[in-house]
């Protein structure tokens, strides 16, 4: 065991890379890249640009590129798109229009494969940022979680490791060391609405006015996500399966309330990785299935068959 309590075991599988987060032919790119949790944020940030950040950057996104980029799963192909626009070592910051256009799991995906590469564990963590819009909402997002020695688990958000990014938002802690009140993890956000009396409508892509994509079921699906992310399924956010089939904004029955009841706290807090990896492996609710339906923001839903 470890001072913090944890199986040496769990760092170990972590420090591995996963099906989507193996660079494959292409890790010769990675170099010899800095031990650091920081610099590698900053190497990732440089190389990306999210969908919505255009008029941060005066800067307008190609249409596919808008569409298709955050619809690759796996860094191998991310990889592949960003020495396509620039083949440069991958420490060289990109102009705007020679990036990769994703989203904040993109972010983070190739922040845990640069730490995993260089032997920090670290895996991906699905939940809600109150440093995003608007004040009291708890925007859905996905962080790092990485090893620190002297720490234990830490959550970084790569999105934030250019100051210029970080100027926009209401962010007054390290990037590198996100408060886990200012991030809740998916079953800490259930845990939230449904013991602390939290309004849901508070938890989502966005509040009620603007879609269907907040509130309960919402922060089900992400509690699928996060859970799969803990056992290196790092599916795409829009990859659905189980509860999630059922519709967007459709309340969820009462059976499946009480299930998420059971479920969040296993994703909560000290998460053991034992306990987790249980309910995947068992749950067929769960359980990511090999063929998911990919609900594309901008192409449309489709059955994948992943890797």
């Amino acid at each position: 065991m470890t001072p913090f309590g944890r199986p040496v075991v769990s760092r170990s599988f972590y420090a591995a890379q996963s099906v989507f987060s193996d660079p494959g032919e292409l890790a010769s790119l990675y170099g010899d890249l800095p031990r650091d949790t920081a610099r590698l944020a900053r190497v990732v940030r440089d190389l990306m640009i999210h969908r919505g950040e255009g008029e941060l950057f005066d800067h307008t996104h190609p249409t596919d590129r808008l569409h298709n980029d955050a619809e690759s799963r796996y860094i191998d192909d991310i990889l592949r798109i960003v020495v396509e626009r620039n083949a440069a070592p991958l420490t060289v910051r990109r102009e705007p229009g020679d990036r990769f256009v994703g989203i904040c799991r993109d972010f983070t995906l190739l922040h845990v494969s640069l730490l995993r590469h260089v032997g920090i564990p670290a895996r991906l963590r699905s939940g809600f940022a109150d440093y995003f819009g608007s004040t009291g909402f708890h925007g859905d997002h996905v962080v790092t979680e990485y090893w620190d020695e002297g720490r234990g688990w830490l959550l970084a958000d790569a999105q934030l490791a250019d100051p210029e990014i970080t100027a926009n938002w209401p962010v007054d802690f390290d990037p590198m060391d996100v408060p886990r009140s200012r991030f809740l993890v998916a079953g800490e956000a259930w845990r939230a609405i449904r013991e602390d009396g939290a309004d849901q409508t508070e938890f989502g892509l966005h509040r009620p006015q603007e879609g269907p994509f907040y509130g309960e079921r919402f922060v089900a699906g992400n509690i699928r996500l996060d859970l799969a992310a803990l056992s290196k399924v790092e599916t795409l956010l829009w990859d659905v399966w189980g509860e999630g089939e059922g519709e967007p904004g459709e309340p969820l029955p009462e059976q499946s309330r009480a299930f998420y009841d059971r479920v969040a706290p296993v994703v909560s807090g000290e998460v053991s990785f034992e306990a987790a990896r249980e309910l995947f492996d068992t749950d067929d609710v769960l359980r990511t299935p090999s063929t998911v339906t990919s609900y594309a923001p901008f192409n449309g839903p489709s059955l994948v068959t992943l890797r």
